[in-house]
């Protein structure tokens, strides 16, 4: 064991607490080993290892709860391949470590289009959940995004949102909201694939758009997207 995963290791385990970790199981998050560490704590550890692919390899192999979340802050999308991609995600037991695992790393990747839409049609409760994770995080943060890349991801929804699964519902509704929330034209767009899935037969579809075209209709999601217009100008 190298001397900076033996340090992160050892801050993990004194900053750990165990009061937390009944907490963390109240909101849905799965554990095999875990110490109660705090997101914000995590965060300013990893920031001293920045771009360590070789260290966040070796983290993530712990399978640690907060080691796994280090090693996706830390690591280095430009030498993240497909296959370590692949076997990390199917590593993935809980929503928190499937989110922050796409939010911070995998849309940073050159293959993050191609796996979102890959992934939204795996039958895997936790790899599905990425596929439209991706497209959440990457409406947000993703400029390169065309505007067919948009239509097949509200395609996808669309086909997807008849899925049950708590994890996979939430995370099809998260990806319908922020698309809608990009500009004004992905706004009308999710709007009426909202409608549309709306009239399926399904109650998962239902309140997945039911869910999105309240929060379409607020003051705050009009807000987003008159500051989001302004900077395109």
């Amino acid at each position: 064991m190298n001397s900076e995963l033996k340090i992160i290791l050892s801050h993990i385990k004194s900053n750990g607490n165990p009061a937390n970790l009944a907490g963390m199981q109240r909101f849905g998050i799965r554990f095999e080993e875990a110490f109660g560490c705090s997101i914000p704590f995590l965060r300013k550890l990893a920031k001293q290892y920045r771009n360590n692919h070789e260290l966040a390899l070796e983290l993530w192999s712990k399978g640690i709860h907060e080691a796994r979340i280090v090693a996706f802050l830390i690591d280095d999308p430009a030498k993240v391949t497909k296959k370590q991609m692949e076997k990390w995600l199917k590593d993935v037991k809980s929503w928190d470590i499937c989110d922050g695992l796409c939010s911070n790393l995998f849309r940073k990747t050159e293959f993050a289009l191609e796996k979102t839409l890959e992934w939204s049609f795996r039958k895997e409760e936790f790899e599905k959940r990425a596929g439209f994770v991706m497209m959440a995080v990457m409406a947000v943060h993703d400029k390169s995004l065309t505007t067919r890349d948009f239509d097949l991801f509200l395609r996808r929804i669309k086909e997807e949102a008849g899925d049950g699964r708590n994890f996979v519902k939430k995370a099809v509704n998260w990806a319908l909201r922020q698309i809608g929330k990009r500009d004004y034209e992905l706004y009308e767009k999710a709007k009426a694939c909202a409608e549309e899935i709306k009239m399926l037969d399904s109650k998962s579809a239902r309140w997945i758009a039911g869910d999105a075209l309240r929060e379409f209709r607020t003051e705050s999601t009009m807000k987003v997207l008159a500051r989001r217009s302004s900077k395109q100008k």
